[in-house]
């Protein structure tokens, strides 16, 4: 956080030196470009009613960039979030929303690339152990092979947007220890082999962010207490008829979660 803040005071310092010099009107400086990659934790799933425009990529308008730009007008966002996508998505169909215009990048991807669709379905639907095996292959990869995925995106990321600072933001714990999930309920075993998924996600995607030198914004403190199934959750727990949102934030993830870490770290 404080090297976060070191280099932001430096870029400041130096975009306002620049429009000194330039006589550049007051104007010319207050808005900034801002582009939005990811997947459906980044698009707004799970905080329906989502934008018709956005049809499969399921964006709404309660989603962090959305809350993010809106409380901060002096960026023009560019939000080519989509539900579902991978990291070869985010690179084949969102890196050309990038440019040397771009100053702000905000990113979260790699859930699906560890299968957290298939986890969730074989953690709800299966046994203990098979949960068990499931989220340990799939922290396996998160702290090993999605590691150098990641960090090549992240490479691509800024090659594409070579002044832009690059904000990686994790994915919370999805699942509170005690509680009601809904339809279908999880024993105390799976929910502690989810959220052990969720750590190491959370491990795999800082180590890249420092290999890379981008900034992880780890969501899970944030989220702490407002797990799925607890008492105050901010993130949606198993409705059979809205199986797209299950395991993913409600509005009030994204606001108090997601856009409230984002303000604070980065203003």
């Amino acid at each position: 956080m404080r090297r976060l803040t070191s280099v932001v005071a430096a870029a400041l310092l130096a975009f306002a030196g620049l429009g000194a010099a330039s006589g550049a009107p007051a104007q010319a400086a207050t808005e900034a470009e801002y582009v939005a990659l990811g997947d459906s934790y980044a698009s707004g799933v799970g905080a329906a009613p989502y934008d018709a425009s956005s049809g499969d990529c399921l964006r709404s308008p309660t989603s962090y960039p959305r809350l993010y730009a809106a409380a901060h007008p002096k960026y023009a966002l560019k939000d080519v979030t989509c539900s579902g996508a991978t990291i070869a998505d985010v690179r084949n169909d969102q890196l050309s929303a990038l440019s040397e215009k771009t100053s702000l990048v905000t990113l979260t991807v790699g859930g699906n690339d560890a299968q957290f669709a298939s986890v969730v379905q074989a953690c709800l639907t299966q046994s203990d152990s098979y949960c068990a095996t499931a989220t340990n292959w799939m922290s396996h990869y998160a702290r090993n092979q999605l590691v150098t995925e990641l960090g090549g995106l992240y490479k691509d990321i800024k090659a594409r947007a070579p002044h832009a600072l690059v904000l990686v933001l994790g994915y919370p714990r999805t699942i509170s220890p005690t509680g009601s999930c809904g339809a279908i309920d999880l024993s105390a075993a799976k929910r502690t082999s989810m959220n052990g998924m969720a750590d190491a996600l959370a491990e795999g995607t800082l180590a890249a962010s420092i290999s890379s030198s981008v900034y992880f914004i780890d969501m899970r403190n944030q989220f702490n207490g407002h797990e799925a199934c607890g008492s105050d959750p901010w993130i949606n727990g198993v409705d059979l008829s809205r199986l797209t949102e299950v395991f993913h934030p409600n509005a009030a993830g994204y606001q108090k979660g997601y856009a409230a870490k984002l303000s604070s770290t980065w203003g």
